[in-house]
């Protein structure tokens, strides 16, 4: 039986600077996008989905995060400061695990969006981890679909899930959505201080250990001003 993560870790130190002026004085991750923060997007739909705790980390502007969430209860919020340090996402998550648990966890990018289809999509990443063959499952978005991006994707697909990294020339379906469960195995005997979750993706990878999801609805990069408005029109458009 698949076990549901209960605890998530949201990555929210970026400086955000592709985001500015919109970020010149603010997080990123309190951008508004349709009336709500991004972060509140965020930890909204891990509410919906059962999580009690998510453990958000803070860098940039981290007074400013830290009074935002001080009042939510669902999920409850625990910070992780790295003010006074750049860990790296992958640093980032090795300083929190103690607050993460032995568990899989759910892990999102604070700035990313997406409209759920039919089912949520937390929920069907928890009933596609399956612990015994994967240490890292990845919400996989259609990069033809997808609202505000223009690159070249990120992974293959096989029809098992297995993911493959795209080489330098190609261009592949399916990009990384921000959105993933992992396990706290895959951080035995990670560096200490900074380094790269991306890293971890592709020793992941040549262990063939890791793998991906198909988005269920429309994914959101919301990486730029423009952006902004573009996933503000789709959110609007998708509760009309």
């Amino acid at each position: 039986m698949p076990v549901k993560p209960s605890k998530a870790m949201v990555l929210a130190a970026g400086l955000g600077l592709r985001m500015r002026p919109l970020t010149d004085n603010m997080p990123k991750p309190l951008v508004q996008v349709a009336g709500s923060a991004l972060l509140d997007h965020v930890l909204d739909k891990l509410a919906e989905a059962g999580v009690d705790e998510a453990v958000v980390n803070v860098h940039y502007l981290p007074d400013q995060i830290i009074d935002h969430v001080a009042t939510r209860a669902r999920p409850k919020v625990i910070i992780s400061d790295e003010r006074d340090q750049v860990l790296g996402t992958g640093g980032a998550v090795v300083k929190a695990l103690p607050l993460l648990g032995a568990e899989p966890f759910f892990h999102l990018n604070a700035d990313t969006m997406w409209i759920d289809g039919v089912r949520p999509n937390l929920a069907r990443l928890a009933e596609a981890f399956d612990p015994a063959m994967m240490d890292i499952l990845l919400l996989m978005a259609p990069t033809a679909n997808s609202i505000g991006y223009a690159g070249c994707g990120d992974y293959a697909m096989l029809p098992d899930g297995a993911l493959r990294r795209r080489k330098e020339n190609q261009v592949v379906p399916f990009v990384y959505a921000g959105v993933a469960i992992l396990s706290p195995a895959l951080f035995a005997g990670a560096p200490a201080g900074e380094f790269s979750l991306t890293k971890l993706f592709d020793s992941a990878n040549e262990q063939e250990r890791l793998f991906g999801l198909r988005m269920d609805g429309v994914w959101m990069h919301v990486g730029t001003p423009d952006a902004v408005r573009a996933a503000e029109d789709a959110f609007l458009a998708s509760v009309a």
